[in-house]
């Protein structure tokens, strides 16, 4: 992993350097950029798509900056045309980002804006780098603590980046930020249990699975569900339920307009977690979903705090950071301690997380959906009609 003993001034984007308006012809490029990272979470994540739409606007876009970053290179690494150069590509791309000169792709633009205006730690974003690189290597991981350092790079990194957008500054909050990705990661091992077996990688903890007398390589040969499995399963998922409840204690720390959003966030990813368990803990021939439905029950009652919490909420909020996110929590609290926000931290206007926004909200996505349901059908007609 990246190490963190460097200059603090090293860790910090350069400004973008910018053309001109003029030279361009009045057109600055940002707003298709912006366009271009909307797009890529509507493709990318239902959930992450659903938590943006409840940000305040100015966090809203940089969190799509982000995320359509994120995803991209995440897409890039899963691509089995790709290995170990497409990383190397990405790590010279992060070093455009942070020269201020970045490549020429729509989520490099915008992430290089969003990296300087809320002084995000370089170190935070090459944990995410160093993360695929185990993916790529094939890591098996021995235990627990390993695979939770594995979720810390791909996930915590991406918790402390949006933290850091939404101007939160204490060491506290921060780590609470890192138990949150943390625990989104454990659900996502347990979900995709199946699928990541049959692309031939493991993220379960191999001590656990010899406990429960499972042979590694044998599962992977062919993925099985059993109860024995499934005991796995659940044991990660209660690991899970504690960076929850941890991650839960950060959310009113963060700036009020921001709550709302990382709780329905928080809230959708735990609801995974019990349709896994619903479905006997078996992620091998089932696959755990939310409905539309669910998700906006949840976005509903995520405009209120957790009453699940309410007893240990300050004793959580001060608990020491993982030791898998220490370092990161680290260097993401002394720089943005540091540092002064070029954009202020989001504020609450009048309309903002009022139940007519809410109301807004619900009213676009079930337009979506039903949109989505007219093309399925579309689709399935004209394949039906070349098939006559």
């Amino acid at each position: 992993m990246t190490t963190l003993d460097t200059l603090p001034g090293k860790h910090l984007a350069r400004p973008l350097i910018r053309r001109p308006i003029l030279l361009n012809y009045g057109f600055s490029g940002e707003i298709e950029d912006e366009k271009a990272c909307s797009a890529a979470i509507r493709r990318g994540s239902k959930s992450f798509h659903l938590a943006s739409l409840l940000l305040p606007a100015q966090t809203r876009q940089a969190a799509r900056a982000l995320y359509a970053f994120c995803r991209h290179s995440d897409d890039l690494i899963d691509d089995p045309r790709s290995g170990m150069p497409a990383l190397t590509r990405l790590r010279q791309r992060l070093d455009l980002i942070y020269d201020g000169e970045p490549a020429p792709f729509a989520c490099d633009r915008a992430f290089s804006r969003v990296v300087h205006d809320h002084a995000i730690p370089k170190p935070v974003v090459e944990a995410l780098l160093d993360g695929f690189a185990m993916d790529l290597e094939g890591r098996r991981h021995e235990t627990i603590d390993d695979v939770k350092a594995y979720a810390t790079c791909v996930a915590s990194s991406v918790g402390l980046m949006m933290a850091s957008v939404m101007g939160v500054r204490d060491r506290a909050a921060l780590a609470r930020a890192a138990d949150l990705g943390i625990a989104m990661q454990l659900t996502n091992i347990a979900r995709d249990v199946g699928e990541d077996a049959r692309n031939g990688r493991l993220y379960l903890p191999l001590d656990w699975l010899g406990e429960q007398g499972i042979d590694a390589e044998a599962f992977l040969r062919e993925p099985r569900f059993s109860p024995a499995l499934g005991a796995v399963v659940e044991r990660l998922l209660d690991e899970a339920a504690r960076h929850y409840r941890l991650g839960h204690a950060g959310i009113r720390s963060l700036p009020k307009p921001c709550r709302h959003a990382i709780r329905t966030a928080a809230l959708v990813y735990e609801a995974i977690g019990t349709s896994i368990a619903e479905n006997g803990y078996d992620s091998i021939s089932k696959r755990a979903t939310t409905g539309l439905g669910t998700k906006i029950g949840l976005m509903i009652r995520a405009r209120y705090e957790d009453s699940r919490w309410t007893a240990t909420a300050i004793r959580d909020l001060h608990s020491r950071a993982d030791p898998a996110a220490r370092d990161l929590v680290t260097v993401s609290g002394s720089l943005q301690q540091g540092q002064g926000l070029l954009r202020p931290a989001a504020s609450e206007t009048k309309d903002e997380n009022t139940i007519g926004r809410v109301t807004g909200i619900l009213l676009r996505l079930n337009a979506e959906a039903r949109m989505q349901a007219l093309e399925r059908r579309r689709a399935a007609r004209d394949k039906a009609a070349t098939l006559a």
